[in-house]
């Protein structure tokens, strides 16, 4: 599989630092083509990257299971059953990631830390002797790690944890806070209060959602407050303290200082790019101010042998992107090398609560500050004629949103907070891309009874934003 060195050390055609989406996409097509690659991973607990050990798959399994307890069933007993079901499908995946690449024709995997000794070169320390690996090409894809905020008291609390952490304690907390209210904050908050768990969520910014329109994002608010989640927003949480029996919360709201007694505290603020310890300053790479490996749009790093690919670049953090990132460099190592970072049109977004809130493209207040002339089709679920699949399923809470050119016919963006939505907005995307006017959508031939229905009657209700603003 690999070339040994003059000093014991082995040499291959690619290195792939990280087991994530997009690396391992790049490393098994890089092998079907016979090239030597080394996928250097560096723990055994993240063979497949973030996604299905510590991200979307364990929590979107938490999610269905939370919406499976019964009010009679015990809360930390269902919760526990819960984890142990999540961990079980999280251990598979992760073996069928190994299996899958290290079984693989010209593909190992290295299992321990990498550092770069100089731009070809890594040192990988893997339990026994340094083993130190070179490449002609390499590719980054570390991913990105959990933020905890510099608040006093927090790091040093032992009450407070990660998505990590929380996802793989089999203790129900009973009493949740949540700092940061983006998109990790807010599926967290649905799926433990769910559980059972009282749950407050502190949120800086005056109200949830910042980015989306007043009227969506208030539909996702009154959903979360409905099933009894508390969000105090326009909060500065300016400390932690444990106490015998848990931890205290003090925020600032409107002026006035607040306490809040709690049993665990999950920071949610974010996450930064995972380039610590990685040496890339010996290897020529440079990064940005967030941390992340600096890119140009063909995801080439300042040394032009190496990429970085998914999270660690500074780009959206979705596994999706990362994917589409193997593309773009598959296109630069076997293709016409034209495929680039702009060339991405309409990426939709999910948060999933229940209903899951799905968006694509722009949202009313950014099509106007662009300067189009608009009309707007939104209703709430209930009121959208011939969207018989909600009230079938018992869910008929949320808000439908589309934002059209008026002059076109084009469709800008569009904000699905339903049953559904995460698959739906997929579709919707694929108009945007491919020029699919809203009167195409409207005109459509769905199957029934499904959700997709609702374009049907929700897109004939369209009308121009002025005549939707007087009727504000």
């Amino acid at each position: 599989m690999d070339t040994q060195t003059a000093t014991g050390g082995m040499h291959v055609d690619i290195l792939v630092i990280g087991f994530g989406a997009g690396g391992k996409a790049v490393a098994a097509a890089m092998g079907r083509l016979g090239k030597r690659v080394v996928i250097v991973e560096r723990s055994d607990r993240m063979y497949g990257g973030t996604c299905p050990n510590v991200g979307c798959i364990p929590s979107k399994g938490l999610v269905h299971h939370s919406r499976k307890r019964r009010p009679s069933d015990p809360p930390q007993e269902w919760y526990e059953r819960s984890v142990d079901k999540v961990q079980a499908v999280r251990e598979t995946m992760r073996s069928g990631s190994f299996a899958a690449l290290d079984g693989a024709d010209h593909i190992s995997v290295i299992t321990g830390p990498a550092t770069f000794v100089d731009a070809h070169t890594v040192r990988v320390d893997s339990g026994g002797d340094p083993l130190t690996i070179s490449a002609e090409t390499i590719l980054i894809n570390t991913g990105s790690e959990p933020v905890i905020p510099d608040l006093p008291g927090l790091r040093a609390s032992t009450h407070a944890t990660d998505s990590t952490g929380l996802i793989e304690n089999p203790t129900l907390p009973g009493r949740l806070a949540i700092i940061g209210g983006g998109y990790l904050g807010l599926e967290f908050a649905s799926i433990y209060r769910q559980f059972g768990s009282q749950v407050t969520v502190f949120e800086m910014a005056p109200r949830i959602l910042p980015r989306e329109d007043d009227d969506v994002a208030a539909a996702a608010e009154a959903i979360l407050t409905g099933e009894g989640i508390e969000i105090v927003a326009g909060a500065r949480v300016t400390e932690v303290r444990d106490t015998d029996t848990g931890a205290t919360v003090t925020y600032e709201r409107d002026g006035r200082q607040h306490t809040l007694e709690v049993d665990t505290i999950l920071a949610a603020p974010g996450r930064a790019p995972a380039t610590r310890g990685l040496g890339l300053d010996t290897a020529g790479v440079r990064i940005t101010e967030r941390g992340a490996a600096e890119v140009d749009q063909y995801l080439r790093t300042s040394q032009p042998h190496i990429y970085a690919l998914g999270d660690v670049n500074g780009g959206q953090q979705f596994t999706y992107i990362s994917y589409d990132d193997s593309r773009i460099v598959l296109d630069q190592l076997v293709g016409e090398g034209r495929r680039a970072v702009p060339d991405r049109v309409a990426v939709p977004h999910t948060l999933f609560m229940t209903p899951p809130l799905a968006t694509v493209g722009l949202t009313e207040r950014d099509a106007r500050a662009a300067g189009h002339r608009l009309r707007i089709a939104s209703r709430p679920v209930a009121e959208i004629a011939g969207m018989p699949r909600a009230p079938a399923v018992e869910e008929t809470r949320g808000l439908m949103k589309f934002v059209i050119d008026a002059d076109t016919d084009q469709i800008l963006g569009a904000a699905l907070l339903s049953i559904d939505a995460q698959e739906l907005i997929n579709t919707v995307a694929l108009a945007i891309r491919h020029g699919i006017t809203a009167t195409d959508l409207r005109d459509g031939i769905y199957s029934h009874p499904s959700s997709t229905e609702a374009f049907n009657g929700l897109l004939a209700t369209a009308v121009p934003a002025e005549e939707r603003l007087a009727g504000d």
